[in-house]
Protein backbone atom coordinates (compact mmCIF):
# COMPACT_ATOMS: atom_id res chain seq x y z
CA UNK A 1 0.00 0.00 0.00
CA UNK A 2 2.92 2.33 0.59
CA UNK A 3 4.53 2.16 -2.88
CA UNK A 4 1.58 3.52 -4.94
CA UNK A 5 1.37 6.54 -2.62
CA UNK A 6 5.06 7.31 -3.13
CA UNK A 7 4.61 6.86 -6.90
CA UNK A 8 1.79 9.39 -6.99
CA UNK A 9 3.88 11.83 -4.94
CA UNK A 10 6.82 11.48 -7.33
CA UNK A 11 4.58 11.83 -10.38
CA UNK A 12 3.23 15.18 -9.14
CA UNK A 13 6.66 16.52 -8.25
CA UNK A 14 9.00 18.70 -10.28
CA UNK A 15 11.41 16.34 -12.13
CA UNK A 16 14.41 18.17 -10.70
CA UNK A 17 13.20 17.49 -7.15
CA UNK A 18 12.38 13.80 -7.57
CA UNK A 19 15.75 12.46 -6.35
CA UNK A 20 15.54 14.59 -3.23
CA UNK A 21 11.96 13.53 -2.50
CA UNK A 22 12.83 9.88 -3.02
CA UNK A 23 15.76 10.08 -0.58
CA UNK A 24 13.53 11.80 1.98
CA UNK A 25 10.86 9.12 1.61
CA UNK A 26 13.37 6.31 2.08
CA UNK A 27 14.72 7.92 5.24
CA UNK A 28 11.24 8.78 6.45
CA UNK A 29 9.90 5.26 6.50
CA UNK A 30 13.03 3.18 7.00
CA UNK A 31 13.42 4.15 10.65
CA UNK A 32 9.75 4.44 11.65
CA UNK A 33 7.63 2.00 13.57
CA UNK A 34 4.72 0.50 11.61
CA UNK A 35 2.22 2.84 13.33
CA UNK A 36 4.31 5.96 12.75
CA UNK A 37 4.90 4.97 9.11
CA UNK A 38 1.19 4.52 8.55
CA UNK A 39 0.34 7.94 9.96
CA UNK A 40 3.17 9.58 8.03
CA UNK A 41 1.90 8.07 4.78
CA UNK A 42 -1.57 9.49 5.32
CA UNK A 43 -0.18 12.85 6.37
CA UNK A 44 1.87 13.09 3.18
CA UNK A 45 -1.06 12.05 1.00
CA UNK A 46 -3.20 14.83 2.50
CA UNK A 47 -0.49 17.38 3.06
CA UNK A 48 -2.21 20.04 0.97
CA UNK A 49 -5.74 18.80 1.47
CA UNK A 50 -8.44 20.07 3.78
CA UNK A 51 -9.29 16.78 5.46
CA UNK A 52 -6.13 15.95 7.38
CA UNK A 53 -7.88 15.25 10.69
CA UNK A 54 -10.62 13.27 8.95
CA UNK A 55 -7.98 11.19 7.19
CA UNK A 56 -6.14 10.54 10.46
CA UNK A 57 -9.38 9.42 12.07
CA UNK A 58 -9.63 6.67 9.48
CA UNK A 59 -6.20 5.23 10.33
CA UNK A 60 -6.50 2.15 12.49
CA UNK A 61 -2.85 2.09 13.62
CA UNK A 62 -1.99 2.26 17.31
CA UNK A 63 -1.33 5.68 18.83
CA UNK A 64 1.17 5.71 21.67
CA UNK A 65 4.05 7.88 22.90
CA UNK A 66 6.60 6.13 20.67
CA UNK A 67 4.45 6.60 17.57
CA UNK A 68 3.83 10.29 18.32
CA UNK A 69 7.51 10.91 19.01
CA UNK A 70 8.59 9.29 15.74
CA UNK A 71 6.05 11.25 13.68
CA UNK A 72 7.20 14.49 15.29
CA UNK A 73 10.85 13.67 14.62
CA UNK A 74 10.13 13.06 10.91
CA UNK A 75 8.07 16.20 10.55
CA UNK A 76 10.34 18.45 12.60
CA UNK A 77 12.77 19.32 9.81
CA UNK A 78 10.59 19.31 6.68
CA UNK A 79 7.11 20.26 7.87
CA UNK A 80 6.75 21.16 11.59
CA UNK A 81 3.29 22.64 10.94
CA UNK A 82 2.05 19.26 9.75
CA UNK A 83 3.68 17.68 12.80
CA UNK A 84 1.89 20.11 15.09
CA UNK A 85 -1.48 19.34 13.54
CA UNK A 86 -0.80 15.64 14.07
CA UNK A 87 0.23 16.30 17.68
CA UNK A 88 -2.99 18.22 18.35
CA UNK A 89 -5.06 15.46 16.78
CA UNK A 90 -3.22 12.71 18.67
CA UNK A 91 -3.82 14.50 21.97
CA UNK A 92 -7.53 13.80 21.61
CA UNK A 93 -7.27 10.16 20.53
CA UNK A 94 -9.57 7.86 22.47
CA UNK A 95 -6.76 5.53 23.56
CA UNK A 96 -4.01 8.04 24.24
CA UNK A 97 -3.27 11.26 26.11
CA UNK A 98 -0.11 13.35 25.96
CA UNK A 99 2.09 13.29 29.05
CA UNK A 100 3.89 16.37 30.33
CA UNK A 101 7.04 14.93 28.81
CA UNK A 102 5.43 14.74 25.36
CA UNK A 103 4.29 18.37 25.56
CA UNK A 104 7.87 19.32 26.39
CA UNK A 105 9.18 17.10 23.61
CA UNK A 106 6.81 18.54 20.99
CA UNK A 107 7.54 22.11 22.08
CA UNK A 108 11.25 21.63 21.43
CA UNK A 109 11.12 19.25 18.44
CA UNK A 110 8.73 21.40 16.44
CA UNK A 111 10.65 24.56 17.26
CA UNK A 112 7.82 26.32 19.08
CA UNK A 113 10.43 27.67 21.50
CA UNK A 114 12.25 29.35 18.60
CA UNK A 115 9.26 30.21 16.44
CA UNK A 116 5.97 30.43 18.38
CA UNK A 117 4.41 31.72 15.17
CA UNK A 118 3.90 28.07 14.20
CA UNK A 119 0.92 27.85 16.58
CA UNK A 120 -0.70 30.87 14.98
CA UNK A 121 -0.01 29.42 11.54
CA UNK A 122 -1.73 26.15 12.44
CA UNK A 123 -4.83 27.89 13.80
CA UNK A 124 -4.97 30.08 10.68
CA UNK A 125 -4.65 26.95 8.53
CA UNK A 126 -7.75 25.53 10.21
CA UNK A 127 -9.66 28.63 9.22
CA UNK A 128 -8.35 28.66 5.65
CA UNK A 129 -9.44 25.06 5.20
CA UNK A 130 -12.80 25.81 6.84
CA UNK A 131 -12.06 23.29 9.55
CA UNK A 132 -13.59 24.15 12.90
CA UNK A 133 -11.26 23.12 15.76
CA UNK A 134 -12.92 21.90 18.95
CA UNK A 135 -12.50 23.31 22.44
CA UNK A 136 -10.43 20.23 23.33
CA UNK A 137 -8.04 20.96 20.47
CA UNK A 138 -7.56 24.48 21.78
CA UNK A 139 -6.76 23.02 25.19
CA UNK A 140 -3.94 20.94 23.68
CA UNK A 141 -2.59 24.10 22.05
CA UNK A 142 -2.82 26.02 25.32
CA UNK A 143 -0.87 23.29 27.09
CA UNK A 144 1.93 23.88 24.59
CA UNK A 145 1.81 27.59 25.45
CA UNK A 146 2.01 26.66 29.11
CA UNK A 147 5.05 24.51 28.40
CA UNK A 148 6.79 27.56 26.95
CA UNK A 149 5.39 29.95 29.60
CA UNK A 150 4.24 32.15 26.71
CA UNK A 151 1.50 34.34 28.18
CA UNK A 152 1.15 36.52 25.08
CA UNK A 153 0.61 33.55 22.78
CA UNK A 154 -1.79 31.90 25.25
CA UNK A 155 -3.89 35.05 25.38
CA UNK A 156 -3.97 35.15 21.57
CA UNK A 157 -5.11 31.49 21.49
CA UNK A 158 -7.87 32.26 23.99
CA UNK A 159 -9.16 35.08 21.78
CA UNK A 160 -9.07 32.83 18.70
CA UNK A 161 -10.93 30.18 20.65
CA UNK A 162 -13.77 32.62 21.28
CA UNK A 163 -13.74 33.78 17.67
CA UNK A 164 -14.19 30.13 16.66
CA UNK A 165 -17.34 29.98 18.82
CA UNK A 166 -15.63 27.56 21.20
CA UNK A 167 -16.70 28.40 24.72
CA UNK A 168 -13.64 28.40 27.01
CA UNK A 169 -14.17 26.84 30.42
CA UNK A 170 -12.64 27.67 33.77
CA UNK A 171 -9.67 25.38 33.14
CA UNK A 172 -8.78 27.30 29.97
CA UNK A 173 -8.99 30.65 31.72
CA UNK A 174 -6.90 29.35 34.59
CA UNK A 175 -4.08 28.31 32.23
CA UNK A 176 -3.93 31.77 30.66
CA UNK A 177 -4.35 33.60 33.97
CA UNK A 178 -1.53 31.60 35.53
CA UNK A 179 0.82 32.45 32.66
CA UNK A 180 -0.07 36.14 32.93
CA UNK A 181 0.53 36.10 36.68
CA UNK A 182 3.90 34.41 36.24
CA UNK A 183 4.76 37.13 33.75
CA UNK A 184 3.65 39.80 36.24
CA UNK A 185 0.88 41.16 33.99
CA UNK A 186 -1.69 41.41 36.77
CA UNK A 187 -3.93 43.95 35.04
CA UNK A 188 -4.60 41.54 32.18
CA UNK A 189 -5.04 38.64 34.60
CA UNK A 190 -7.60 40.59 36.64
CA UNK A 191 -9.35 41.56 33.41
CA UNK A 192 -9.70 37.90 32.45
CA UNK A 193 -11.12 37.04 35.86
CA UNK A 194 -13.78 39.75 35.45
CA UNK A 195 -14.43 38.45 31.94
CA UNK A 196 -15.22 35.03 33.40
CA UNK A 197 -18.05 36.53 35.42
CA UNK A 198 -19.48 38.18 32.30
CA UNK A 199 -19.86 34.81 30.57
CA UNK A 200 -21.20 33.12 33.71
CA UNK A 201 -17.96 31.31 34.50
CA UNK A 202 -17.17 31.76 38.17
CA UNK A 203 -13.52 31.72 39.26
CA UNK A 204 -12.66 28.63 41.27
CA UNK A 205 -10.14 28.06 44.04
CA UNK A 206 -7.28 27.70 41.52
CA UNK A 207 -8.16 31.05 39.91
CA UNK A 208 -8.17 32.87 43.23
CA UNK A 209 -4.98 31.27 44.55
CA UNK A 210 -3.07 32.03 41.34
CA UNK A 211 -4.17 35.68 41.27
CA UNK A 212 -3.66 36.21 45.01
CA UNK A 213 -0.13 34.87 44.61
CA UNK A 214 0.44 37.04 41.55
CA UNK A 215 -0.75 40.19 43.31
CA UNK A 216 1.29 39.36 46.39
CA UNK A 217 4.41 38.78 44.29
CA UNK A 218 4.22 42.32 42.90
CA UNK A 219 3.31 43.96 46.22
CA UNK A 220 -0.36 44.74 45.47
CA UNK A 221 -1.38 43.58 48.93
CA UNK A 222 -4.64 45.52 49.28
CA UNK A 223 -6.05 43.89 46.15
CA UNK A 224 -4.79 40.48 47.27
CA UNK A 225 -6.45 40.89 50.67
CA UNK A 226 -9.63 42.04 48.96
CA UNK A 227 -9.71 38.89 46.87
CA UNK A 228 -9.52 36.65 49.94
CA UNK A 229 -12.72 38.32 51.12
CA UNK A 230 -14.34 38.23 47.67
CA UNK A 231 -13.74 34.49 47.50
CA UNK A 232 -16.26 33.90 50.23
CA UNK A 233 -18.95 35.61 48.19
CA UNK A 234 -18.40 33.07 45.41
CA UNK A 235 -18.53 30.11 47.76
CA UNK A 236 -14.75 29.62 47.92
CA UNK A 237 -13.39 29.65 51.43
CA UNK A 238 -9.72 30.73 51.48
CA UNK A 239 -7.47 27.76 52.21
CA UNK A 240 -3.95 27.49 53.59
CA UNK A 241 -2.44 27.80 50.10
CA UNK A 242 -4.25 31.09 49.42
CA UNK A 243 -3.36 32.52 52.81
CA UNK A 244 0.25 31.35 52.50
CA UNK A 245 0.60 33.17 49.17
CA UNK A 246 -0.77 36.31 50.78
CA UNK A 247 1.48 35.88 53.82
CA UNK A 248 4.51 35.63 51.56
CA UNK A 249 3.66 38.99 50.01
CA UNK A 250 3.01 40.60 53.38
CA UNK A 251 6.35 39.37 54.71
CA UNK A 252 8.16 40.87 51.73
CA UNK A 253 6.25 44.12 51.31
CA UNK A 254 4.19 44.54 54.46
CA UNK A 255 4.79 44.50 58.20
CA UNK A 256 5.09 42.11 61.09
CA UNK A 257 1.84 43.40 62.59
CA UNK A 258 -0.04 42.60 59.40
CA UNK A 259 1.47 39.12 59.22
CA UNK A 260 0.44 38.44 62.82
CA UNK A 261 -3.05 39.70 62.08
CA UNK A 262 -3.43 37.39 59.09
CA UNK A 263 -2.09 34.45 61.08
CA UNK A 264 -4.70 35.14 63.75
CA UNK A 265 -7.37 35.23 61.06
CA UNK A 266 -6.20 31.84 59.77
CA UNK A 267 -6.20 30.44 63.29
CA UNK A 268 -9.73 31.74 63.83
CA UNK A 269 -11.09 30.30 60.57
CA UNK A 270 -9.55 26.89 61.24
CA UNK A 271 -10.38 24.01 58.90
CA UNK A 272 -8.59 24.28 55.56
CA UNK A 273 -7.26 27.69 56.62
CA UNK A 274 -5.54 26.37 59.70
CA UNK A 275 -1.84 27.38 59.65
CA UNK A 276 0.72 24.62 60.07
CA UNK A 277 4.38 24.58 61.03
CA UNK A 278 5.36 25.19 57.39
CA UNK A 279 3.25 28.36 57.36
CA UNK A 280 4.84 29.68 60.55
CA UNK A 281 8.32 28.70 59.38
CA UNK A 282 7.91 30.62 56.11
CA UNK A 283 6.89 33.77 57.99
CA UNK A 284 9.71 33.46 60.52
CA UNK A 285 12.20 32.82 57.72
CA UNK A 286 11.10 36.00 55.96
CA UNK A 287 11.69 38.15 59.03
CA UNK A 288 14.99 36.44 59.81
CA UNK A 289 16.19 37.29 56.29
CA UNK A 290 15.35 40.94 57.00
CA UNK A 291 17.41 40.82 60.23
CA UNK A 292 14.25 40.98 62.31
CA UNK A 293 14.66 37.72 64.21
CA UNK A 294 13.84 39.33 67.55
CA UNK A 295 10.53 40.53 66.10
CA UNK A 296 9.84 37.02 64.77
CA UNK A 297 9.77 35.75 68.37
CA UNK A 298 6.19 36.98 68.65
CA UNK A 299 5.25 34.68 65.74
CA UNK A 300 7.04 31.81 67.46
CA UNK A 301 5.11 32.44 70.68
CA UNK A 302 1.83 32.79 68.78
CA UNK A 303 2.47 29.45 67.10
CA UNK A 304 3.06 27.72 70.44
CA UNK A 305 -0.06 29.32 71.90
CA UNK A 306 -2.03 27.96 68.93
CA UNK A 307 -0.81 24.47 69.78
CA UNK A 308 1.46 24.03 66.76
CA UNK A 309 4.77 22.38 67.70
CA UNK A 310 8.00 23.71 66.20
CA UNK A 311 10.13 21.36 64.13
CA UNK A 312 13.90 21.29 63.61
CA UNK A 313 13.79 23.53 60.53
CA UNK A 314 11.87 26.28 62.31
CA UNK A 315 14.02 25.99 65.43
CA UNK A 316 17.30 26.18 63.50
CA UNK A 317 16.03 29.10 61.41
CA UNK A 318 15.11 31.13 64.48
CA UNK A 319 18.25 30.21 66.47
CA UNK A 320 20.51 31.15 63.58
CA UNK A 321 18.69 34.44 63.03
CA UNK A 322 18.87 35.41 66.69
CA UNK A 323 22.58 34.61 66.88
CA UNK A 324 23.27 36.59 63.73
CA UNK A 325 21.41 39.61 65.13
CA UNK A 326 23.33 39.38 68.42
CA UNK A 327 20.53 37.96 70.59
CA UNK A 328 22.26 34.87 71.97
CA UNK A 329 20.36 34.94 75.25
CA UNK A 330 17.07 34.91 73.35
CA UNK A 331 18.34 31.98 71.30
CA UNK A 332 18.96 30.09 74.54
CA UNK A 333 15.39 30.80 75.63
CA UNK A 334 14.13 29.44 72.31
CA UNK A 335 16.16 26.27 72.87
CA UNK A 336 14.48 25.74 76.24
CA UNK A 337 11.06 26.24 74.66
CA UNK A 338 11.55 23.91 71.71
CA UNK A 339 13.00 21.26 74.02
CA UNK A 340 9.59 21.21 75.72
CA UNK A 341 8.16 20.17 72.33
CA UNK A 342 10.42 17.13 72.10
CA UNK A 343 13.39 18.42 70.11
CA UNK A 344 16.57 17.24 71.95
CA UNK A 345 18.78 19.79 73.67
CA UNK A 346 21.76 18.12 71.99
CA UNK A 347 20.52 19.07 68.50
CA UNK A 348 19.56 22.63 69.43
CA UNK A 349 22.82 23.41 71.24
CA UNK A 350 24.85 21.87 68.41
CA UNK A 351 23.15 24.20 65.95
CA UNK A 352 23.68 27.14 68.32
CA UNK A 353 27.43 26.42 68.33
CA UNK A 354 27.51 26.12 64.54
CA UNK A 355 25.51 29.33 64.12
CA UNK A 356 27.94 31.26 66.32
CA UNK A 357 30.91 29.75 64.48
CA UNK A 358 29.51 30.60 61.03
CA UNK A 359 28.96 34.25 61.88
CA UNK A 360 32.53 34.60 63.16
CA UNK A 361 31.87 34.42 66.90
CA UNK A 362 34.50 31.73 67.33
CA UNK A 363 35.31 32.13 71.01
CA UNK A 364 31.63 32.12 71.92
CA UNK A 365 31.16 28.96 69.86
CA UNK A 366 33.99 27.26 71.73
CA UNK A 367 32.61 28.33 75.10
CA UNK A 368 29.16 26.89 74.37
CA UNK A 369 30.72 23.72 72.96
CA UNK A 370 32.62 23.18 76.23
CA UNK A 371 29.45 23.93 78.19
CA UNK A 372 27.73 21.15 76.27
CA UNK A 373 30.40 18.66 77.32
CA UNK A 374 30.45 19.70 80.99
CA UNK A 375 26.65 19.65 81.03
CA UNK A 376 26.44 16.10 79.73
CA UNK A 377 25.16 17.02 76.25
CA UNK A 378 26.43 15.24 73.13
CA UNK A 379 27.42 17.50 70.21
CA UNK A 380 26.75 16.07 66.77
CA UNK A 381 29.59 15.05 64.46
CA UNK A 382 29.54 18.17 62.29
CA UNK A 383 29.75 20.50 65.29
CA UNK A 384 32.53 18.51 66.95
CA UNK A 385 34.53 18.27 63.73
CA UNK A 386 34.13 22.00 63.06
CA UNK A 387 35.38 23.08 66.49
CA UNK A 388 38.31 20.65 66.71
CA UNK A 389 39.43 21.42 63.16
CA UNK A 390 39.44 25.13 64.03
CA UNK A 391 41.52 24.47 67.15
CA UNK A 392 44.07 22.60 65.04
CA UNK A 393 44.21 25.48 62.59
CA UNK A 394 44.95 27.74 65.55
CA UNK A 395 47.85 25.42 66.55
CA UNK A 396 45.95 24.52 69.73
CA UNK A 397 46.70 20.85 69.30
CA UNK A 398 46.50 19.91 72.98
CA UNK A 399 43.13 21.64 73.32
CA UNK A 400 41.89 19.64 70.36
CA UNK A 401 43.22 16.43 71.82
CA UNK A 402 41.56 17.06 75.19
CA UNK A 403 38.25 17.69 73.45
CA UNK A 404 38.57 14.40 71.59
CA UNK A 405 39.26 12.71 74.92
CA UNK A 406 36.23 14.37 76.52
CA UNK A 407 34.04 13.35 73.59
CA UNK A 408 35.33 9.80 73.92
CA UNK A 409 34.26 9.78 77.56
CA UNK A 410 30.77 10.90 76.53
CA UNK A 411 30.62 8.38 73.64
CA UNK A 412 30.17 11.16 71.08
CA UNK A 413 33.14 10.63 68.78
CA UNK A 414 31.78 8.13 66.27
CA UNK A 415 30.96 10.67 63.58
CA UNK A 416 33.96 13.00 63.78
CA UNK A 417 35.77 13.38 60.46
CA UNK A 418 38.55 10.77 60.31
CA UNK A 419 41.11 13.22 58.90
CA UNK A 420 40.98 15.24 62.13
CA UNK A 421 42.63 12.34 63.98
CA UNK A 422 45.54 12.47 61.51
CA UNK A 423 45.85 16.24 61.92
CA UNK A 424 45.93 15.88 65.71
CA UNK A 425 48.44 13.03 65.57
CA UNK A 426 50.79 15.03 63.36
CA UNK A 427 50.53 18.04 65.65
CA UNK A 428 51.11 16.04 68.84
CA UNK A 429 54.20 14.35 67.42
CA UNK A 430 55.61 17.59 66.08
CA UNK A 431 55.20 19.23 69.52
CA UNK A 432 56.72 16.14 71.17
CA UNK A 433 53.56 15.32 73.18
CA UNK A 434 54.39 11.63 73.01
CA UNK A 435 52.10 10.37 75.79
CA UNK A 436 49.09 12.03 74.22
CA UNK A 437 50.14 10.83 70.75
CA UNK A 438 50.36 7.24 72.02
CA UNK A 439 46.89 7.46 73.58
CA UNK A 440 45.40 8.93 70.40
CA UNK A 441 47.11 6.22 68.31
CA UNK A 442 45.59 3.57 70.58
CA UNK A 443 42.18 5.17 70.12
CA UNK A 444 42.62 5.25 66.33
CA UNK A 445 43.71 1.62 66.27
CA UNK A 446 40.64 0.62 68.23
CA UNK A 447 38.42 2.40 65.74
CA UNK A 448 40.31 1.17 62.69
CA UNK A 449 41.24 4.71 61.63
CA UNK A 450 44.28 4.96 59.36
CA UNK A 451 46.70 7.87 59.23
CA UNK A 452 46.39 10.22 56.26
CA UNK A 453 48.28 13.18 54.88
CA UNK A 454 51.90 14.13 54.24
CA UNK A 455 53.05 13.58 57.86
CA UNK A 456 52.38 9.85 57.99
CA UNK A 457 56.07 8.83 57.95
CA UNK A 458 57.00 11.34 60.65
CA UNK A 459 54.19 10.09 62.91
CA UNK A 460 55.20 6.46 62.39
CA UNK A 461 58.80 7.24 63.29
CA UNK A 462 57.65 9.16 66.37
CA UNK A 463 55.57 6.22 67.60
CA UNK A 464 58.42 3.80 67.02
CA UNK A 465 60.84 6.00 68.97
CA UNK A 466 58.59 5.86 72.02
CA UNK A 467 58.28 2.08 71.76
CA UNK A 468 54.84 1.88 70.16
CA UNK A 469 55.78 -0.32 67.22
CA UNK A 470 52.46 -2.16 67.26
CA UNK A 471 50.48 1.06 67.20
CA UNK A 472 52.67 2.44 64.41
CA UNK A 473 51.85 -0.59 62.29
CA UNK A 474 48.13 -0.48 63.15
CA UNK A 475 47.44 3.19 62.37
CA UNK A 476 50.06 3.64 59.65
CA UNK A 477 49.53 0.43 57.71
CA UNK A 478 53.28 0.58 57.04
CA UNK A 479 55.39 -2.55 56.66
CA UNK A 480 58.38 -2.95 58.97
Amino acid sequence: MLLPSISRLLADANPANKPIILLNMVHLFSTSSSSAGEFLRHLLENKNGSGMEKTLNAVRAKVDARCVDEVLEKCALDDPQMGLRFFIWAGLHSSYRHSNYMFSRAYKLLGVDRKPQIIQDVIESYWLQKYVPSAKMFKVILNLCREGKDATLALWVLRKMKESNCRPDTTVYNVVIRLLCEKGDMDEAMCLMREMDLIDLHPDMITYVVIIKGLSDVGRLEEACGLTKAMRGHGCMPNTVAYSALLDGICRFGSLERALELLREMEKDGGQCKPNVVTYTAVIQSFVEKCQAIEALSIFDQMRDFGCKPNRVLSCTLIQGLCKDGHVEEALKVINKVAESGIPYDSCYSFLVLSLFRIGKLKEAEIFFRRMLTGGLKPDGLTSSTIIRWLCQQSRILDGYHLIDALEQSASVSSIDSDIYSILMAGLCEANHLAEAAKLASLMAGKGIQLKGPSVKNVIECLRRCGKEDLASSVGNVKS
